[in-house]
């Protein structure tokens, strides 16, 4: 009999020890997945931005779609403007101001940044971010804004369930993780 209530006593407390492994590796392993995922998600927004700005500085506006992002970037060019003199000269010396084309696709090449892949949001299959580019009147100015994003759920896989909130009060897997704003001109992301 006391061989049975000792056996008893130590598959319980086996239990016990599985079941606080459980409770204990849950909240860990999402923490973990989620930080590894959205560092991931961030890095690939901030590298849509500078392509969205390189994109900007050779046609003054923000790029509507993925596609057009990457042909432009493919196939056109820099401006650099080389000024000869000095404008700011109270004499009214002479200035000459020179337009030199760089090609934008050799320029980012040396630059080592890769546009190949911009629309696909890590850790899915093949889903891509949402984009948007407009116009839009701030101020009583008509200013270009650009919005790129996605929403938590979709890159969170198998965390992407709303009672993972119980382990950071900040997660919501409906919130979007995103940078611009279709209102007023700012490329910041809601993660900075």
């Amino acid at each position: 009999m006391r061989i049975a209530i000792n056996l008893l006593f130590v598959f319980l407390a086996i239990f016990l020890a599985y079941v606080l492994y459980g409770t204990i590796k849950e909240p860990v392993k999402f923490q973990a997945e989620k930080d590894l995922r959205e560092t991931a998600v961030v890095d690939k927004l901030v590298k849509i931005r500078k392509a969205q700005q390189y994109y900007r500085a050779i046609t003054g506006e923000f790029a509507p779609n993925f596609d057009t992002l990457k042909q432009v970037l493919n196939t056109e060019n820099f401006t650099i403007t080389k000024v000869e003199g000095d404008p700011d000269d109270p004499t009214g010396g002479k200035v000459i101001y020179t337009e030199i084309k760089k090609s934008a696709k050799d320029s980012l090449a040396a630059l080592n940044f890769d546009y190949s892949d911009l629309a696909s949001i890590p850790y899915t299959d093949g889903l891509k971010f949402d984009i948007q580019a407009d116009t839009t009147t701030y101020q009583n100015t008509l200013v270009h804004v650009v919005q790129v994003g996605t929403k938590k759920s979709n890159f969170m896989g198998e965390f992407a369930d709303p009672r993972f909130a119980k382990y950071d009060d900040s997660y919501d897997p409906n919130a979007i993780i995103k940078f611009g704003d279709m209102n007023k001109p700012n490329t910041s992301g809601n993660w900075e």
